[in-house]
């Protein structure tokens, strides 16, 4: 009673004096901020490269005992026989889950479990690697099992055969969700069906891949000189980077993997692509085309141009219009993909009843079109630059995430000196920067229309809505069948 007493006292003196030592104002829309100041790190300030030529990002972190290391490696599927597709990353999960040469996976599992650490490795398109935290004081410990996972992996005979039995019985149910078969399609409709980035396992090349077949992928990929780190944690930095040289001082650098990437040699063909899914009651439709790469100088521009049309939820074109104001779909929106190696991709998407998905299409085709033809309004530009400044910092919010981002950009190819000065080519750009993007990036005549449905609802429409499929310009209907869960065969 008397500790309420004496808290109901301070509150009675401290709000008055709140209220009196601010000015009161008439509204909300009133009130005044100070200006955000950030100053992003400077990346040179993390890097280090250890005497065998291995770069590290590396900052101190005081905050918790903890620490994390984040291992980037050169390799994946894009290198991978397409005889083989899968190759890769069934070598990026039994580098950890199939022990090491020293250690059985059982072991193995008892050891990281015994230090409350964690360790995972995976193998994408391009890259793999391998993510790892563990309490600061178990450091050395623990930077021995990782060396060791990378180094000597066993790939173990049972958990191999566990983990392909896995992988078969995931393949049988992929046509049972309508976002796989969309993905899976679009791919091919974008890249073309022999392009890594659009090859998809099959059992055929499932049952292909051997043991052999992963010790040569690591043996290939896995060694010093083609891996980059970035370290975050509860060390001091000096004594880090001599447990990181006495961790890899007995590991060969070889040479980096340097052979390109595969280029795409699919031209897409503009046009409207169904794939009949009789058994869901709501259609899912990408629209859209080819993107561009990291060295075009619009890119910025091509942000807020895509953050306006669809890229930034609530605020953005499409989703107000195919949600908001006509109540046609939970999400809609867009994505303008920059590539590394080649055109990532520009797609709108939604998902909405059979029978509304000619009209949300309509809708979304009407917004390319507008934001080709019209200036975007003040409030819209300001809405959107502020949206990606004040988001800014948020990418620098911890000292892992600093040098995961710095690590990332320069394992890439991007240079992470452009954080330096990205905030003043965002503010730098105009409505009609914005507008040219739009009318140099975005090609209604190449638009690829994926419709994954129930096929006859979607065409049959809804009376109420002006639209369907059939009356969309010029634009040839293509039946897609739904393939083979398990060879990607047309059934």
């Amino acid at each position: 009673m008397k500790t309420i007493l004496i808290f109901t006292i301070a509150v009675f003196w401290f709000v008055p004096f709140c209220l009196v030592s601010q000015e009161i104002v008439e509204h909300p829309d009133m009130l005044t901020y100070p200006d955000l100041v950030f100053d992003p790190p400077t990346p040179s300030d993390y890097r280090t490269t250890l005497s065998n030529g291995m770069v590290v990002y590396i900052a101190e972190d005081r905050e918790l005992p903890l620490i994390n290391v984040s291992v980037l490696i050169r390799g994946g599927a894009a290198w991978e026989p397409a005889e083989k597709s899968g190759l890769a990353s069934l070598t990026g999960t039994l580098l950890r889950d199939g022990g090491t040469v020293t250690r059985t996976p059982d072991d193995l599992d008892d050891e990281i479990d015994f230090l409350a650490a964690n360790i995972f490795t995976s193998f994408g398109n391009t890259s793999g690697g391998a993510n790892f935290n563990v309490l600061s004081y178990e450091i050395e410990k623990g930077l021995e099992l990782l060396i060791d996972v990378l180094r000597n992996p066993r790939f173990d005979e049972n958990r191999f055969r566990i983990q392909r039995d896995r992988i078969r019985q995931n393949l049988a149910r992929r046509n049972d969700r309508t976002n796989e078969i969309e993905s899976r399609e679009w791919g091919y409709l974008l890249y073309g069906e022999d392009h890594f980035s659009a090859r998809n396992v099959t059992v055929e090349t499932l049952e292909a891949i051997t043991q052999d077949d992963l010790i040569e992928f690591h043996r290939t990929f896995v060694h010093p000189g083609n891996m980059m780190l970035a370290v975050a944690g509860d060390f001091d930095r000096d004594e880090m980077i001599d447990y990181l040289e006495r961790a890899f001082q007995d590991w060969e650098a070889e040479e980096p993997w340097n052979t390109p990437v595969p280029q795409p040699g699919h031209t897409p063909v503009a046009g409207i692509y169904m794939v009949d899914k009789s058994d869901v009651n709501q259609g899912r439709v990408s629209i859209g085309h080819l993107g561009i790469t990291y060295d075009n100088p619009d890119r910025h521009s091509v942000q807020v141009m895509n953050g306006i049309l669809g890229g930034s939820g609530f605020t953005s074109r499409i989703m107000t219009r195919v949600r908001s104001d006509e109540g046609l779909a939970y999400s809609a929106g867009s994505s303008f993909g920059v590539g590394m190696h080649y055109p990532a991709t520009f797609r709108a998407f939604y998902q909405s009843r059979n029978e509304a998905c000619a009209y949300a299409a309509k809708i979304v085709l009407e917004e390319i079109e507008r934001i080709r033809e019209e200036p975007v309004s003040d409030e819209e530009l300001k809405t959107e630059k502020n949206s990606i400044l004040e988001a800014f910092p948020r990418r620098f919010a911890s000292a892992n995430q600093i040098v995961s981002l710095y690590a990332r950009d320069e394992f890439e190819g991007r240079n992470p000196d452009d954080w330096l000065t990205y905030r003043d080519a965002i503010r730098e750009i105009g409505a009609d920067d914005v507008q040219r993007a739009a009318g140099e990036y975005l090609h209604p005549d190449k638009l690829v229309i994926l419709v994954v449905g129930n096929v006859e609802d979607v065409l049959k429409g809804d009376p109420r809505y002006d639209a369907s499929f059939e009356a969309m310009g010029d634009l040839q209907i293509t039946r897609l069948p739904l393939r083979d869960p398990l060879t990607l065969r047309a059934e």
